[in-house]
């Protein structure tokens, strides 16, 4: 009830009445204004109150444009906005309102409106009495109203929020539905009964459990045109399904929905005040850890995943983002790199990273940069990642080599389960499509056939629901032309072969490296480097994912044999075979026999072994050792250069005389010099043969 004060009040002046009194009215919501209609009236009546300070009526202007809105803020208050402008604009001499908490629910609005009324001499009135803001004992009675207008509002969403919590530790408030659920009449929740809906979502966990990636469901629901189903949140209740193209977010927000798993989940969000946009008075929300989430009550509904699965999504789409520093490898990717992701350093323990060198960046290297990165310090080490992988290559297909039949069988049984998820998919499909060409008919055959307007609108409906049947058909046929539905008898023995081939399989070009990548980390959970232990070696640890641990020693390539891990071996291993008259070409052919391995990789040859004797001074076995051939040697055999200087010729023509077996000679072994047999007579009479043919050859000039 308003009491009416004496229009006479002696703060109320002719300068207050020259200006213009403002009635604001505001109710905090639409059902406010819908049934609580007697304080909205009370609030009108607030005009006669003016009329009695002695405004004329025509003078006194109601600012109703907040009805329905909330008093938390004034972001969104038109109505308020106005106020404060009509303020400012020294247009105002008084601002009527019911009491503080219609003006404003927040003390920054609320003293924002007391300053500006102190600042330009505009006196507030309520239901009660008058006040003037420049006034002290009023400003502090205004000030106090403020308060205790802003402590209401928060009283009453503590006891709205306690309410609200004590219903849902009960499992009965009720909670939006993602698409795959929905609510019975008497509020329990059970699966959608559109089996498209329910298969739709079985997919994307059956592919999730076998794919590991939310962008690789999301591509193979792409590349299969299959979209995924949602419930929009905006608009009236109840909210109908509608179909979207697959995208990572909504295959995140599918596996991530804790509804899927049949748990009842209250406070998956809280807010967060650095998370608000610019510009926005709304604050933002973070999502919370499933073990700090208010209330979770398992087994709440039926379920498409149990629990630990859900969770065991949970951490997988964690670990799929690319965190060296805390230890998530992320998804396997297209790089070379086979221990992406899942390298630690043997001397820090930290994970590894990984990079690309040579001039075409394709030579992947696994490095410790964890120290550079934090400290400045040198990097741990680096490893060459193409030799170690190639090892654990090995050992991986040596470790599924007993399992190569089971293998093969599986990935039949997967082929065909496959096959017929897919028919499944199409068969829903293509049954949707047909009842909304049906349900498009039975409406256009409902109406009149004089109402036109209607009937045309209904025709062109029906005509694209049968042109998307025709289109579907279209698709379904040309994916069984794609795809191999039925597995015949050829195919199967093919499959198991590939089985029963493991490595053949593995360097198939239809295996992409993050196809090898992803069975490796089905068998191997970590693995440790060290290169160095020991000079010349990298040592590695494998972890597999059966808990026990493997180690093994590789033999690595250097930059120079002074870091070789076999340098003495090697040296002794050559002085043996230059001692036992080995030419350098016949010492690398036994080296590369032995398994020895030269510094940088290649094998090795005459050239290698040449440069490795002169480095580590090894005597040459020839003859004559260092020195140039003599003309003969001491047993009186001609040497090339000595043959060719006695018969006049040169000697490249010695050497093809002894290919063709004019003249005879020995070598102790190959590469070693000749030592020709020639008498003097041999010589004189092939000198004769020289001069006859050169003198020939004259004449015919």
């Amino acid at each position: 009830m308003l009491s009416m004060t004496l229009s006479t009040d002696e703060r109320i002046t002719n300068a207050h009445r020259a200006k213009l009194a403002y009635v604001y009215v505001r109710q905090s919501s639409p059902g406010q204004v819908r049934h609580h209609q007697e304080s909205t009236e009370l609030q009108y009546r607030l005009v006669e109150r003016a009329t009695l300070f002695g405004w004329p009526r025509e003078r006194v202007h109601v600012i109703d444009d907040d009805l329905g809105k909330s008093g938390a803020s004034s972001r969104d208050r038109h109505g308020f906005q106005t106020l404060i402008a009509e303020v400012g604009l020294g247009k105002a001499g008084l601002v009527l309102s019911l009491d503080a908490s219609r003006l404003a629910r927040n003390n920054r609005d609320w003293h924002q409106l007391l300053e500006l009324c102190s600042l330009f001499g505009v006196l507030i009135a309520d239901g009660e009495r008058i006040y003037d803001p420049a006034a002290y004992h009023d400003r502090l009675l205004l000030g106090l109203s403020g308060i205790m207008s802003e402590a209401e509002l928060h009283q009453i969403k503590i006891r709205l929020h306690q309410g609200e919590r004590q219903k849902a530790a009960r499992g009965e408030l009720r909670l939006p539905l993602p698409a795959g659920l929905i609510h019975n009449r008497d509020g329990s929740v059970t699966f959608n009964p559109d089996e498209e809906v329910q298969e739709r979502l079985r997919l994307v966990f059956a592919k999730f459990r076998e794919l590991r990636s939310a962008k690789a469901v999301m591509r193979y629901l792409r590349g299969s045109n299959l979209p995924l189903p949602m419930r929009p949140l905006l608009g009236p209740a109840p909210h109908d399904v509608v179909w979207r193209v697959a995208d990572s977010a909504r295959v995140v927000q599918i596996l991530k929905n804790p509804a899927y798993a049949g748990a009842y989940v209250y406070g998956r969000r809280r807010p967060d005040p650095l998370r608000r946009q610019p510009g926005s008075e709304r604050i933002g929300t973070v999502a919370v850890a499933p073990e700090d989430w208010s209330i979770c009550l398992k087994d709440a509904h039926p379920a498409y995943v149990d629990w630990d699965e859900f969770m065991a999504n949970r951490r997988q789409l964690v670990d799929n983002v690319n965190r060296y520093d805390t230890g998530r490898p992320g998804v396997p990717r297209k790089g070379p790199a086979l221990l992406q992701g899942i390298v630690n350093c043997g001397r820090c323990a930290r994970r590894m990273c990984l990079r690309y060198s040579g001039p075409n960046g394709d030579y992947p290297v696994y490095v410790c940069v964890a120290d550079n990165s934090a400290e400045g310090r040198p990097k741990c080490q680096e490893v060459r990642a193409l030799a170690v992988d190639a090892e654990v290559e090995r050992l991986i297909l040596e470790a599924l080599t007993p399992d190569q039949i089971a293998l093969a069988v599986a990935a039949l049984g997967e082929i065909e389960a496959e096959n017929r998820t897919m028919e499944r998919q199409w068969t829903l499909k293509r049954e949707r499509a047909r009842y909304d060409a049906e349900r498009a008919r039975r409406q256009y055959d409902a109406v009149e056939p004089e109402n036109r307007l209607v009937a045309r609108s209904l025709e062109r409906v029906w005509e694209e629901r049968l042109r998307r049947v025709d289109q579907i058909e279209h698709e379904y046929n040309a994916w069984r032309r794609e795809q191999a539905v039925t597995i015949s008898e050829s195919d199967r023995q093919e499959i198991l072969g590939l089985g029963a081939d493991l490595p053949r399989l593995w360097n198939a070009t239809t295996t992409t490296s993050a196809d090898r990548k992803q069975i490796i980390r089905l068998v191997i959970k970590e693995v440790t480097l060290d290169q160095k232990r020991r000079r010349g070696y990298v040592w590695f640890r494998i972890a597999w994912q059966t808990g026990s641990t493997s180690d093994h020693w590789l033999q690595r390539t250097v930059q120079s044999y002074a870091q070789h891990a076999d340098q003495d071996r090697l040296r002794q291993r050559i002085i043996e075979l230059n001692g036992q008259q080995k030419m350098d070409g016949e010492i690398a052919y036994i080296l590369n026999t032995e398994a020895f391995h030269t510094a940088h990789g290649p094998a090795f040859s005459g050239g290698m072994i040449h440069q490795l004797r002169k480095r580590w001074q090894i005597a040459t076995v020839k003859i004559n050792g260092k020195e140039a051939n003599p003309p003969r040697w001491p047993d009186g055999t001609y040497s090339v250069q000595g043959a060719a200087a006695a018969i006049g010729i040169t000697p490249q023509i010695i050497f093809d005389w002894l290919r063709r077996g004019r003249l005879s000679g020995k070598q102790l072994a190959k590469g070693m010099p000749w030592q020709i047999r020639l008498t003097p007579e041999q010589a004189i009479e092939l000198r004769a043969k020289v001069r006859r043919t050169n003198r020939s050859k004259g004449e015919a000039s």
